[in-house]
């Protein structure tokens, strides 16, 4: 069920076990090849794809399409909310939903830059609602090892904008993707152990900024894109995300 396309009459048939599901995304430059929308088209694709899967049994919130982003700033059309206003917004959301009697919450993330502040948002309102199950799921993650069989460009080919990202808006909306203007991601050197993509994350944090780590915004290598691609990272994510959900609902 899609939260906004229901009536107000219609919650009261709605079992409040249902898990609800919050994407939280980014409004932000991808290099020359790819919309500002990446985040928060794929996340909504999964969203919406899932929805497909099992319309009754997962309830879909109105999208968060700017997230943090700071990083990306020195590149024009980005947008992004402070630390802050991120975390203020995604907590009236899930308080809100949790003020109409539902148990199981699904943060469903999308973009690099929100994974340490939705960390904090389950914990500090997981704490708060002790009846209350909130999960944070990154689609990458999701994925698991099993991505990596799908991964041909090697170790750095499937950060930003690169190798998955544009596998996926092949998929997603490949109209929005210019393949003539396909680069691989111009990386800057740092320490070994701060590097690191989708599949091979660095040892520790280290603050850089995408300019600094990458001239042209792209980390990582679209050339090896493509929808067939696509299609099997959606299947991996859908399948562990669907498993979520509904070990969620029976655990009544």
């Amino acid at each position: 069920m899609i939260w906004d396309e229901l009536t107000t009459l219609d919650f009261e048939r709605i079992d409040r076990s249902i898990p609800v599901l919050l994407v939280t995304s980014a409004t932000e430059q991808h290099g020359p090849h790819l919309p500002l929308a990446t985040d928060r088209l794929i996340g909504e694709h999964f969203a919406r794809s899932l929805h497909e899967k099992i319309p009754d049994d997962i309830l879909i919130l109105p999208v968060m399409s700017v997230g943090c982003s700071d990083h990306h700033m020195d590149f024009l059309g980005s947008l992004t909310l402070s630390h802050g206003t991120f975390m203020n917004q995604v907590e009236d959301m899930v308080r809100s939903v949790i003020h109409h009697g539902f148990t199981n919450i699904v943060l469903l993330n999308s973009h690099g830059g929100n994974q340490a502040v939705n960390q904090v948002l389950v914990e500090k309102l997981g704490n708060a609602n002790p009846g209350v199950q909130i999960v944070m799921a990154t689609w990458w993650k999701l994925g698991g090892a099993e991505l990596g069989s799908l991964n041909e460009g090697g170790a750095m080919s499937t950060g930003h904008a690169g190798e998955f990202e544009t596998s996926l808006m092949l998929l997603i909306a490949p109209h929005l993707v210019r393949k003539d203007a396909y680069e691989k991601g111009k990386h800057s050197k740092t320490f070994q152990w701060a590097e690191g993509d989708m599949l091979h994350p660095p040892k520790v944090a280290l603050y850089r900024s995408i300019k600094k780590m990458t001239s042209n915004g792209v980390y990582g290598d679209p050339t090896y894109a493509s929808k067939a691609k696509g299609l099997e990272i959606k299947k991996l994510v859908l399948e562990n995300l669907q498993r979520i959900v509904l070990d969620l609902k029976d655990a009544r």
